[in-house]
């Protein structure tokens, strides 16, 4: 198991996402920034970073916060990418709620645009279900002037029985009104079996802690989907290169233990990240989903990953 402190350089991690709301409620640890401390040099990641507002949270609780307070909040301490409070429209939204949550949150990232100063401001784009509402929160976004579009609350379409048929849209979408040069952020997107669909779709950056969340749930990934059994792996069917799996006594000690699954995991994730910029590079993202497709289909036959697929390419 490798120590949390140690992960970036283990992973070879170029940058991470932290939840700014958790340092600013910490008095004692905002005390260290407003005393000068960099965020940089607090997490020890010479790298981009970028922080998240606490909007997440504020989906379950009360914030008790200003968006115009954890904006300059991220800005000061050093954020490269800094987040407006944004607010999550989970797919059950109505309408009429996902039309006051689109509108709200372009407020909040127009209010945010004139305080960021020195990192880069993420246009969120919410919308919930209603791809006319996420296609004009685009539009505005480009409008106010972002120069880094984040896609949010698209996740969970995704996670029911990947089915790829409204992710493709939103993301087409998304690219299309920003063009090719804006980088589009998935917030949330961290299994590895869709990120190599939602790059072939336009989106370029992602951030998850699912790497802890399947783990603790007992999962483990793989590039084809998670698995809870090893079958698969004592099978044959797949093997892992990963130096937690290679220095296990088997697949079964790996399951058994919630920490070298998380380990596991964000290998997984970090190296499919490699093998699609390796694809790209060559050309070969196209065969790369092909083999993705055919091992997913022979493992889960009642996903809807490969008919979802074909149909976004019909």
């Amino acid at each position: 198991m490798v120590p949390i402190e140690d992960w970036f350089g283990q992973y070879a991690v170029e940058g991470c996402i932290v939840n700014a709301y958790f340092l600013y409620k910490n008095r004692q640890i905002r005390e260290r920034f407003e005393a000068g401390l960099d965020l940089h040099d607090y997490i020890g990641l010479d790298g981009l970073v970028m922080t998240d507002s606490g909007a997440f949270q504020g989906f379950t609780r009360p914030l008790l916060l200003k968006n115009k307070t954890i904006v300059a909040f991220q800005d000061g301490i050093g954020a490269d990418v800094v987040s407006p409070l944004d607010i999550v429209t989970p797919p059950g939204d109505s309408r009429s709620v996902a039309d006051r949550k689109l509108h709200k949150t372009l407020q909040r990232v127009r209010e945010a645009k004139a305080l960021v100063k020195q990192g880069v401001l993420a246009g969120v784009q919410q919308g919930g279900r209603f791809p006319d509402l996420r296609r004009r929160g685009v539009e505005e976004l480009m409008a106010i002037g972002v120069e880094y579009l984040a896609i949010g609350s698209l996740v969970p379409f995704f996670t029911r029985n990947h089915n790829l048929r409204f992710v493709g849209a939103v993301l087409r979408d998304a690219r299309a009104a920003a063009g090719p040069d804006i980088p589009i952020h998935v917030y949330g997107a961290g299994d590895p079996l869709e990120l190599p669909f939602m790059v072939a779709l336009g989106a370029d950056v992602f951030d998850s802690s699912s790497y802890a969340h399947f783990a603790k749930g007992g999962w483990y990934m793989t590039p084809f989907g998670a698995i809870r059994e090893p079958g698969p792996l004592l099978a044959g069917e797949y093997v892992c290169e990963c130096h937690v799996c290679a220095g296990a006594s088997g697949p079964q000690e790996v399951f058994a233990d919630a920490g070298k699954l998380a380990a596991h995991n964000l290998w997984t994730i970090t190296d499919t990240i490699r093998r699609v910029r390796e694809a790209l590079a060559a050309g070969s993202l196209d065969r790369l989903i092909g083999e993705i497709l055919d091992r997913h289909a022979a493992w889960r036959p009642q996903s809807d990953l490969k008919a979802s697929w074909e149909s976004l390419h019909g």
